[in-house]
């Protein structure tokens, strides 16, 4: 990952996301929740996080932080995507001095 990679902020206009309501948001590309819906849903509880400590770059942590209060969740996140991006890649294990 570059530095510049870093210091992209989002493009999102959350202004205009936290002024909708259940009257204004547009749902016309969202399909229905009938009945064969919630005949497929499963209901699933969330997993218990596990405290762990980990190193992290000071810039990594800083940009993180930058995006807002929930950055531990942020990060939780993006661990899961990068995860599930790479579930078929298997990375050799770096031995240091």
């Amino acid at each position: 990952m570059k530095e510049s990679d870093m210091n992209n902020t989002s493009e999102t206009d959350w202004d205009m996301i936290d002024s909708l309501t259940d009257e204004t948001a547009d749902r016309t590309e969202l399909p229905p929740l009938d009945e064969s819906f919630f005949a497929r849903a499963r209901w699933r509880m969330p997993e218990k996080p596990v405290p762990v400590t980990i190193h992290i770059a000071p810039d990594l942590l800083a940009w993180f932080r930058s995006q807002g209060s929930e950055c531990e969740q942020r990060m939780i996140a993006a661990l899961r995507i990068y995860s599930q991006v790479h579930k078929n890649i298997t990375f050799q294990s770096v031995k240091t001095a």
